[in-house]
This record gives C-alpha cells, sequence and structure tokens, in this order.
C-alpha cells in the first residue's frame, strides 16, 4: 500500500478507490491502531508523532499519516509505504528525490549512491534501504572482507591460551579432561564480519525482492568462513572503527538499522510490526543547509548550521535557526529557517504561516541583530505564481517567505541568492 504524507487510510469498504481515502483491510487497520496505542515511549519518539486517530461521521475510524515518511511492515505481511508530498512528480520522481534528501543527513549510512544503481520503479523504501547494504556488502567484498585476531572461547580437550576459569568450574565440574579456555586466532571470523553475516541471514529472510535475495544469497557464499553474529548489543559494543576498519563504519551502521530495529524513526509497540519512518522537518532542513553550503561555496559568506550561540533568556531557552548566513567582514548577518509544510495562497489567513513561527523569526531578528530574516518551504502549485511574501515589524525587522523546489535543489537555492542580492 503506498500513500503521501497527510494521506487517510480507511478500512471501510464503501471508500474502495475513493480520492479522499487509501484502503486497507480491517486486519491491517486493527494491527497499525494498535500499534499506535500500545506504542512504549522510551528514547524514541511517540508513535502519535508519526500516525493521528480520528474518527468520522460515515466513514468510521481513520488513521493519519503525518510528516513522517518511510516504511511500515505489519506482522501479517502488509507494508505501507508513505512517500513525501513532493509536489508535481510521479512516485518514482519522488523516491528519487527523498533518497537524495536523506542523504544529506547526518545520521543517514549511505552518503554515496547513485540513482541508476537502485530500482526505483520496482522496489519500496525499505527494498531500496536493502539494496543500499547490498551494495556496500558487495563494495567490500570486492575490496576484500578483513581478517584479524579474535577471541575465540570454547570448551576444549587440550589447554590453551588462558583458563577461563568461572566458566570452566561451572561448565566442567564433573568433566575433568575439559579446559574452558580463551585464545586469540587470526581470520575473518572478526565481530564486524559476522554482524553482516547476521544482518545478510534476516534481510533474506523478511525482504520481498527476488532480485534483493538472489544478491544477499551471492554475498553470503563470501562469509561461509564467518559465524553469523548471535548476541547483537554485545557485538555491536565490541566494534571500533578507526583508519584499518573504515570500510566498515557505513555498514556497521546499517547493520543496527536491521539488527537492532533502532536508529532514525524506529518504533514498535507490541506486535512484531515495525517502521523505519524519517521526519521530513529535519530531512528537509538538513537538504537545504547541505545544499546551500555548496551553492554558496567560494563566494565570501560563512555558513553555521543549527547555530547555538544566543538564548533566549540568560543560558536558558537556546535559539538554533537552523541556517545562519555572515559574510566574511561581518558587514552582514542573515538568518533562515525551513519549515516542512505546505503553504496556501489565502494572504487571509497569513498563508497559513503559524504565529508561533513568526514568534520565532522575531526572537531570531532581535538576538541576531539583524533585520533580514528569511523562511523556507517547500513549493506546492497554491504557490507558483505568488510573488513576494513579505512581513514588516514597525521597528524594522523583515521577514520574506522562499518557496524551495527539492526536485531542482541547486537551481532553486540559486534563485534564492539571487533575490535576496548575495
Amino acid at each position: 500500500m503506498e500513500l503521501r504524507e497527510y494521506d487517510f487510510i480507511t478500512c471501510n469498504k464503501d471508500f474502495i478507490g475513493d480520492d479522499q481515502y487509501k484502503y486497507i483491510d480491517e486486519e491491517s487497520f486493527s494491527e497499525l491502531e494498535n500499534l499506535i496505542l500500545t506504542f512504549k515511549n522510551g528514547e524514541e519518539a511517540d508513535a502519535l508523532e508519526f500516525f493521528s486517530l480520528t474518527l468520522k461521521r460515515n466513514v468510521g475510524k481513520l488513521i493519519r499519516a503525518k510528516n513522517y515518511v518511510g516504511i511500515v511492515q505489519m506482522k501479517n505481511g502488509t507494508q505501507i509505504q508513505i512517500l513525501p508530498k513532493i509536489d508535481a512528480v510521479g512516485v518514482t520522481d519522488t523516491k528519487r528525490t527523498f533518497l537524495r534528501m536523506l542523504k544529506s543527513m547526518k545520521d543517514f549510512p549511505s552518503k554515496i549512491f547513485t540513482d541508476t544503481n537502485l530500482k526505483l520503479d520496482r522496489m519500496n523504501l525499505y527494498e531500496l534501504f536493502i539494496n543500499l547494504y547490498i551494495q556496500d556488502v558487495r563494495g567490500l567484498v570486492k575490496k576484500g572482507i578483513k581478517s584479524s585476531y579474535y577471541l575465540v572461547e570454547n570448551n576444549s580437550d587440550f589447554y590453551k591460551g588462558k583458563l577461563i576459569f568461572s566458566q570452566h568450574i561451572k561448565t566442567n565440574i564433573v568433566h575433568k579432561n575439559r579446559f574452558f579456555v580463551g585464545f586469540d586466532e587470526f581470520g575473518v571470523n572478526r565481530v564486524e564480519n559476522r554482524l553482516i553475516k547476521a544482518t545478510l541471514i534476516k534481510l533474506i529472510k523478511i525482504s520481498t525482492s527476488a532480485e534483493n535475495k538472489k544478491e544477499i544469497s551471492k554475498l553470503l557464499l563470501s562469509f561461509e568462513l564467518v559465524d553469523a553474529s548471535k548476541n547483537y548489543e554485545k557485538d555491536f559494543s565490541k566494534v571500533l572503527i578507526d583508519r584499518n576498519t573504515k570500510d566498515y563504519e557505513t555498514l556497521m551502521r546499517w547493520s543496527k538499522v536491521f539488527l537492532l530495529d533502532k536508529s532514525f524513526t524506529t518504533f514498535s509497540g507490541n506486535t512484531s510490526a515495525r517502521a523505519l519512518l524519517f521526519p521530513m522537518e529535519k530531512v528537509f532542513e538538513a537538504y537545504v543547509g547541505r545544499s546551500l553550503k555548496k551553492v554558496i561555496l567560494d563566494t565570501g559568506w560563512n555558513i553555521s548550521l543549527q547555530d547555538q550561540r544566543y538564548y533566549l533568556f540568560e543560558r536558558q531557552f537556546a535559539l538554533k535557526p537552523d541556517i545562519v548566513m555572515e559574510k566574511n567582514d561581518n558587514s552582514r548577518r542573515i538568518i533562515l529557517d525551513t519549515k516542512w509544510k505546505v503553504l496556501e495562497s489565502n494572504p487571509k489567513s497569513n498563508y497559513g504561516i503559524s504565529q508561533a513561527d513568526m514568534y520565532q523569526m522575531y526572537a531570531y531578528a532581535k538576538k541576531y541583530k539583524t533585520s533580514e530574516i528569511w523562511l523556507l518551504y517547500p513549493i506546492n502549485k497554491d504557490v507558483t505564481n505568488i510573488e513576494k511574501i513579505q512581513f514588516k515589524s514597525d521597528d524594522d525587522v523583515l521577514v520574506s517567505i522562499f518557496f524551495v523546489d527539492v526536485d531542482n535543489i541547486e537551481a532553486s537555492l540559486s534563485e534564492l541568492l539571487r533575490v535576496m542580492d548575495v
């Protein structure tokens, strides 16, 4: 099942094929509802940040996707793919743009991949992430799987290395002729390779792509001499990324996502359903910030992302504008803040801009001592013909609105710089 941000999901059969709602069967709907309601709040975000539950007359229960994008896998096999609401592009182009946006995020493992290597038209987002992992493993195998000394612990008929006394007493209280020992051995059975093999074994079971399964089967042949990790948490604690293990850095981050169902905004309730979702507010912020750094390179400007030099009150309530641009000679300063929200064309409603956002921009202007404030929103068809939106306070703080075309990011940001006369 495929939907976009803010689409409604129903299990009412009367609305199969309706443009307003996305239909799923009652079992899958109930499971998703249960996942949301039974979510146990821990380190991760609350599930109600991802979905909202409502009731509508003549329709029944509705689940609405919020501004999180990714994949939800139900225990009955149903997959719900949520795509970003990027204007005027098809599904394949949306996935391509979204993956480009993800590359800009600091926590996203794969930074280098090409669109042509990915089967965007045939794979959902989760399968695309599996495919990215496959590409990275294939690259490692091509370079050569690294060997190292690793600790082996076993109950042996002969004494080798050092006696692990506590385990020896526990295991061999009857078998006096055996020794529970630990010793170093050199080979490919190092902890990183064990985690990769465990990841491949898990992925070949959960993947629904024949192509991905085939590639994983080939890769597993290269790990025949490696034991699959059994204790993921323990083995991840032993991973040390340095200049000798740099080739494993991306793979270990992906393995954590797949093996531990962690990283990004993965959550689960008391069912075996799982989700891998990305907050579009953060994705948009990272994409614009890092793309703007490229566009403005060598122009005499410095850019600070998530600047934290000021507080609203003394050492309390930190102000963190998304982007601060400053001339090298400190003669000019511009504050830019990104908002992943679809604005409307109606000036009577202030185009849908929230009052809280404007308060925030005014605070930035005062603390950073600048009157140049820009709010950046994604472009949509309702606002394409609007030439200019600006708000000016009686003390000369000017907040300007610019609509970013994420599908053509560099051209769009170049136009922003032209409008700002940078």
